[in-house]
């Protein structure tokens, strides 16, 4: 057993298996803390490096690509302390550092370790069901569908659709960028319909936009890590061309037209226009208008269609009523110039989907 102790976490190597503990002291980020201990069997281990310094060292474990779901899901972006497979070494441990790393070398080398991209995960990801609060919004993972409730400061686009629930198998991808605290990140869910969606991620109906506390929002990296575990590993959408259910662009939107849209109870077949003026006119004459600086408190919170089969149907009356509310609301939104002509669009095809 090779073994070091550190403020920072403990590194255990047992001939088969790394195993990382994160410290308890309050210098350790509260991600790492979070995601907890992580068992690396040896095949997932591409490479170990210790670099000391003056006054620390660093102890570095390179995986294999595609062998962890938190490297994909993060793609190389979590910060530097928050990275679980580092630890900080103070300068009178840095023999016992590389005793570890010499050790778990000679293991590579003598079980033959290839060092090409895994074909499939070999770890497993933090456990579900996971939830975690943003700046934006709580999101959830079950292990079978995503939820995103959003939060009073969410933008009033979001909040007009209602919470949002995504089942697994729509989901393609899941796009993470970390709120740095000098810029913006977010969390996006990228489904079979809003693959092709280019409004960011503060009017996003599918994405948490991360603005608050850097150290709180890099904790929704635990969601997209379960969700990226349990969806189809990259090597297995690479082979087969489309992601799961992935459709190209055409055909995306003949389906959409050929549904037809409802507004007011009329089904309006094949014109977009036709349906944006139908929206727009559901507006009441004397309706009043909300400025662009009063944008956050301004929309009430709507009720959501239930979701869950297991929830008892509304009755079809009550369902029509919200879906015209919905789209009264986005129609004076597109009106008074909060929402794009593309937004406006993307976001009625969020609500109408829902019902």
């Amino acid at each position: 057993m090779a073994e070091i102790i550190q403020r920072d976490g403990t590194w255990a190597f047992d001939g088969s298996t790394v195993r990382i503990t994160p410290g308890l002291h309050r210098s350790v980020p509260l991600f790492r803390q979070t995601y907890g201990e992580i068992a690396v069997p040896l095949e997932a281990v591409a490479g170990v490096v210790y670099e000391p310094e003056r006054k620390r060292g660093r102890l570095r474990l390179r995986l294999r690509e595609g062998a962890d779901p938190l490297l994909q899901a993060t793609g190389g972006r979590l910060p530097d302390a928050a990275d679980p497979y580092r630890l900080l070494v103070d300068i009178d441990r840095s023999g016992v550092a590389e005793y570890v790393a010499e050790e778990i070398r000679h293991a590579l080398l003598i079980e033959q370790i290839p060092k090409e991209p895994a074909g499939a995960y070999l770890l497993p990801g933090p456990p579900v069901p996971v939830s975690v609060r943003s700046s934006d919004g709580t999101v959830s993972f079950d292990g079978t569908r995503v939820r995103i409730d959003w939060s009073d400061t969410s933008d009033r686009v979001k909040r007009a659709t209602g919470p949002r629930i995504i089942a697994l198998p729509d989901l393609v991808q899941v796009e993470w960028l970390p709120n740095s605290g000098y810029e913006d990140g977010f969390l996006r869910f990228v489904t079979n319909d809003s693959v092709f969606s280019k409004l960011p991620p503060e009017k996003d109906p599918f994405a948490l936009d991360l603005w608050g506390s850097a150290r709180r929002d890099l904790l929704t990296a635990l969601v997209a890590t379960a969700v990226m575990a349990r969806l189809p590993h990259p090597s297995a959408r690479t082979a087969g061309g489309h992601g799961r259910g992935e459709l190209v662009r055409g055909e995306s939107v003949r389906g959409e037209l050929a549904r037809g849209e409802l507004v007011r109870g009329e089904l309006v077949r094949g014109d977009p226009a036709r349906f944006q003026a139908a929206a727009e006119d559901s507006v009441p004459p004397g309706a009043p208008r909300t400025s662009r600086a009063s944008q956050a408190p301004q929309v009430p919170q709507l009720r959501h269609a239930p979701q869950s089969p297991q929830s008892p149907q509304s009755p079809p009356e009550d369902l029509h009523d919200v879906l015209l509310r919905r789209l009264r609301e986005l129609g004076e939104l597109h009106r008074d110039g909060v929402l794009t002509d593309e937004e406006f669009a993307t976001t009625k095809a969020a609500v109408l989907r829902d019902f």
